[in-house]
């Protein structure tokens, strides 16, 4: 059993790089890779607290991207996190954050949620804060009685609370990815909310950039969609990777290695994707 797909402290969630660690022993997975968004800060923690354990550590990224469609991210595995242009691309991506959340928290405050940016930081803890974190930080106060509610009214995409910021295209996170040593996969498809003729036209188009594998294996997909997508990877050629995107508290209900019960990532598709590597 392995997860490709995790979030700790320093981003959105619960969870610090070692207790990442601690619970990839305890349920017996072969490998775990931490995928913090837009971020790197991490992972030096995480493998040394994996250094001489019973799983495989694998370093990765997941980099929110430009989409004119739904919702795209991009994930890297085993990039040089010192590579010179991954970290101007890394603050860049950081200040563009930094810029949204500070009119965020000014349009909350205007339609009336009493928050400060301490109490948002405190929350966020490590390093990168986003909208999960101003969301807990409404829930604490009892302003919305679960995270979609305030994502749903306030801080989702159009809606009073919510701000943009700078993305990179996808192309040009596929292009810093493989730039900096790694290779990059498509995370969670089903956000990108678009036909099955034009996910296969897109896969092919990021396939002729240098996208090397497609999350098909993902907690919120359904096992009629996992094979569609699997279908659609091998036509295209692309890896099937998967994870679970486990948060932690954050997002209670998924859990790491099995999602919401029935994800099965196969352990093979590990050893494909880094395959290609190089």
């Amino acid at each position: 059993m392995i997860d490709l797909h995790c979030h700790s402290t320093f981003s959105d969630g619960s969870l610090t790089p070692e207790q990442l660690a601690d619970e990839a022993v305890k349920i017996g997975l072969k490998a775990l890779a931490l995928t913090d968004h837009d971020t790197v800060a991490g992972l030096p923690r995480f493998l040394a607290a994996a250094e001489g354990r019973s799983f495989r550590a694998v370093p990765g990224v997941e980099i929110s991207v430009d989409c004119a469609f739904g919702v795209m991210h991009m994930l890297g595995y085993w990039m040089d996190t010192a590579h010179p242009e991954l970290v101007r691309q890394m603050e860049w991506i950081r200040n563009g954050r930094h810029m949204r959340n500070t009119t965020m928290l000014e349009k909350l405050n205007a339609l009336g949620f009493a928050m400060t940016w301490d109490e948002v930081q405190a929350v966020a803890g490590e390093d990168v804060v986003g909208r999960p974190h101003f969301a807990q930080v409404m829930l604490a106060k009892g302003y919305a009685k679960d995270k979609n509610e305030v994502f749903d009214k306030w801080l989702g995409d159009g809606k009073p609370g919510y701000a943009d910021r700078p993305r990179l295209t996808a192309e040009a996170a596929v292009a810093l990815i493989r730039q900096a040593g790694g290779v990059a996969v498509l995370a969670h498809p089903f956000t990108l909310r678009i036909s099955r003729d034009d996910m296969l036209a897109l896969w092919r188009q990021l396939a002729a950039a240098g996208l090397a594998g497609v999350e098909c294996y993902y907690s919120e997909h359904s096992a009629d969609l996992t094979q569609d997508y699997l279908a659609m990877a091998r036509e295209v050629d692309l890896v099937p990777t998967g994870g679970s995107d486990f948060h932690g508290e954050v997002s209670p209900g998924i859990r790491l290695g099995v999602g919401f019960g029935g994800l099965n990532v196969p352990d093979e598709c590990l050893a494909q994707l880094e395959a290609r590597r190089g």
